[in-house]
């Protein structure tokens, strides 16, 4: 009976006499075992007093009767809600290959993967293997059980879940599972070129079985091309590639087509999978892809939306291996977005899951360069060109921002150019404004010409508001045109990236100052700074207000949101306190101890720090 009882799991009295019966077990030795303080029994709940009492209980049964043990649980368990149970049982009594037994644990890892058991699915299609007679079934279930251990994020295991598998599996899926996993084991070390040439060779001998499937496969050969900022290999993967009419596919030629140059060619491959897409129909790989295209594409909110749904998923499910490409995705969106808070904060939510922290460091550079840090100080020494493609460059570019912000062009444009060419498309094409900037300012005419026809070229095909209002922003600083800053300023008004229109805003604010129409430039530099200031975008709007007060403004000081008063002196925070309640300069002047001409000389100090002109917009501020 102890022997029942330590196999079984359920702690349910009825199944451990039922299972007990079989022995000649019953209710007495139940009772004597609770008299030896061994179990106790509580209603319909049967327990072991101490938890170490159940392995020293199993480990002392002889095989044999551990056999039995497990046979009798499993003719006893009856009912779909112990059908899992039924099925370890009967696994667990069973030495010899038995297909019988085999294929219930394949129903227990099928029932596994519909409550997202990422690691109870993994573990039945393993046991089911391992009782499976026919080679080739059992290598298709070695398959599935990996590719659910890499779901699960157990990469390690997954590998060697694959290597057990025969070398001349002919089934396309479990084909495709095992490309999937060996690839997905070199994208976590880093190595996306070795896992795009992995995965374009296993899809060779897909497509022909299973087209559509193969077409899945190259989609992520050209994936990994592009992580690894390898053209060629897109290219090479979308030539192979089978005509399938699936719109995700269609999107991965569009994304091959644009890393190989053919920016007119690209669009609307990527455009038919981004306009009004339905993503019920996609799982977790699907929906990420979906967020490149998009993000590749200009349709940032589009992006960032299927991201943040695939992540949401990612978490619910377990599934951690897809998760890191999950946030990464995302914050790549919130960067384009000028989000760059919720940046930080998606990081924290997802890093108990991730793993490696330093997976997220690329795509968070940005963020902390926009807010004034500098990103080498939390991703160690600046790599250059030489390192991982993906991480490299955005780094690159955080590093190009930071020191353009900082009014430091050639650190910037020294930093940006190892990933500025079509090699790191499109985050290059996203890098291209920056490079315009800096080349402008060290008078690198025909760089900056390069760069702005490069980027004109996407965002004309893009067709989008905030796309061809940058573009606009890039005509204007080379061809010093006010026409094309006003054209920018307007197409701003429909986009999607207010830290873009904030920069624009300061660029033509610092023109119309160059060109002495101060009160014009005002406008557009008070509009500036108030982006960049509620963005979080401290050394943007240093320069914001260093070119506000060239134009004879004294601008307000930047101020915590929780203390607007914070920018004040101790002296000024106690005067404008008093001012707001209503009390006159005398008044305050007595209660402080000073003169009404000194209350007079801080409000007058005060007021241009907080953005305010008079004393009724006071009680409002405080």
């Amino acid at each position: 009976m102890l022997a029942v009882l330590a196999a079984d799991d359920t702690g349910s009295l009825a199944v451990i006499l039922r299972a007990g019966e079989r022995f000649g077990a019953g209710a007495g030795d139940l009772e004597a075992a609770e008299q030896a303080r061994l179990l106790q029994v509580a209603g319909q709940a049967v327990t072991f007093r101490h938890p170490l009492i159940r392995p020293a209980a199993y480990q002392n049964v002889p095989l044999t009767t551990a056999l039995a043990v497990h046979r009798a649980l499993a003719e006893v368990l009856d009912g779909h809600e112990h059908a899992d149970r039924r099925a370890w049982h009967l696994a667990a009594a069973t030495v010899a290959p038995d297909e019988d037994v085999a294929a219930e644990l394949v129903r227990a890892a099928e029932r596994a993967q519909t409550r997202s058991g990422y690691a109870a699915m993994a573990a039945a299609y393993e046991r089911a293997a391992d009782l499976t007679p026919d080679p080739g079934r059992r290598s298709v279930r070695l398959a599935a059980a990996a590719v659910a251990a890499s779901d699960g994020g157990r990469l390690d295991h997954a590998d060697r879940l694959a290597d057990r598998a025969s070398a001349d599996v002919s089934d396309p899926m479990a084909l495709a599972h095992l490309i999937q996993v060996r690839a997905h084991v070199l994208v976590e070390k880093g190595a996306y070129a070795r896992a795009s040439e992995v995965i374009a060779g296993g899809a060779e001998h897909v497509a022909p079985l299973e087209p559509e499937l193969g077409g899945y496969l190259y989609l992520e050969a050209i994936r990994c091309a592009w992580y690894a900022a390898e053209p060629e290999l897109a290219v090479r993967a979308a030539a192979r590639m089978p005509a399938v009419d699936v719109p995700l596919v269609r999107g991965a030629l569009g994304l091959a087509a644009l890393l190989g140059g053919n920016v007119r060619a690209a669009l609307p491959h990527m455009e038919r999978l981004t306009t009004d897409p339905d993503i019920s129909g996609l799982g977790i790989p699907g929906r990420l892809f979906l967020a490149q295209v998009a993000l590749a594409a200009g349709r940032y909110t589009l992006s960032e939306k299927v991201a943040a749904h695939a992540v949401a998923d990612c978490l619910d499910r377990g599934m951690n291996g897809w998760l890191v490409i999950g946030l990464g995705t995302r914050m790549r969106a919130l960067a384009c977005l000028g989000r760059y808070q919720e940046m930080l904060e998606a990081r924290e939510d997802g890093m108990p899951l991730v793993g490696d922290p330093g997976l997220l460091d690329g795509p968070l550079a940005l963020a902390r360069a926009e807010m004034g840090e500098d990103p080498r100080a939390a991703t160690g020494t600046f790599a250059g060109a030489g390192a991982l493609a993906g991480v490299g460059a955005d780094v690159a570019w955080a590093v190009g921002r930071l020191e353009l912000s900082a009014g430091r062009p050639e650190a910037a444009l020294k930093a940006m150019e190892p990933f500025s060419g079509p090699a790191h498309t499109p985050l290059s094409i996203f890098m291209a404004p920056d490079v315009v900037e800096a080349a402008v300012r060290l008078r690198s005419d025909a760089q900056a010409r390069t760069a702005s026809d490069r980027f004109a070229e996407w965002a004309e095909a893009v067709g989008l508001p905030s796309a061809l209002a940058v573009a606009a922003r890039c005509q204007a600083l080379v061809t010093d045109s006010e026409e094309h800053y006003g054209h920018a300023v307007h197409l701003h008004a429909d986009g999607e990236q207010p830290q873009e229109e904030a920069r624009t805003r300061l660029l033509y604010g610092e023109w119309l100052r160059r060109a002495r129409r101060r009160a014009e430039s005002r406008t557009q530099l008070r509009a500036a700074l108030e982006t960049f200031d509620r963005l979080g975008m401290t050394l943007w709007a240093e320069r914001a207000r260093a070119e506000l007060r060239l134009t004879g403004d004294v601008p307000a000081a930047p101020r915590r949101d929780d203390d607007p008063l914070s920018v004040l002196t101790a002296q000024e925070r106690q005067v404008v306190r008093l001012a707001a309640t209503g009390a006159s300069n005398r008044d305050i002047a007595a209660q402080l101890f000073l003169s009404p001409r000194t209350v007079g000389y801080h409000l007058y100090k005060a007021f241009p720090k907080l953005g305010i002109a008079s004393r009724s917009q006071l009680a409002a501020l405080i």
